[in-house]
């Protein structure tokens, strides 16, 4: 199964940007799906957003629709969440997910341990 290894998060101004990345370990992302979730303190964890990794395919939340974008990067064998514009209520533990595309139709079944990303005014 399929390991993941979070890294780019950390504190920005509002406004700022910042990378997230999702590394593959154990096998690679071919015919996954590859998401991002986000949980702030007190409150659900929230999908962001995912990307089919063999179609390029994403779906994004209205949330961060416009602001957040996901790519992949085959050579490196990782999902970025590109996050602009951010905003102090997007504030939370970003976690990396993922699960095989065929099982399109149920919860993700694999995490990360989550990266805080803290967004101050």
């Amino acid at each position: 199964q399929v390991q993941l290894v979070e890294s780019g998060g950390g504190l920005v101004q509002a406004g700022g940007s910042l990378r997230l990345a999702c590394a593959a370990s154990g096998r690679t992302f071919s015919s996954m799906i590859v998401g991002w979730f986000r949980q702030a303190s007190g409150k659900e964890r929230e999908f962001v957003g995912e990307i089919n990794w063999n179609t390029g395919i994403t779906s994004s939340a209205a949330s961060v629709r416009g602001r957040f974008s996901i790519a992949r990067d085959g050579a490196k064998n990782t999902v970025y969440l590109q996050m602009n514009s951010l905003k102090p209520e997007d504030t939370a533990v970003y976690y990396c997910v993922a699960k095989m595309a065929s099982r399109y139709r149920d919860p993700y079944d694999t995490w990360g341990q989550g990266t805080q990303v803290t967004v101050s005014s």
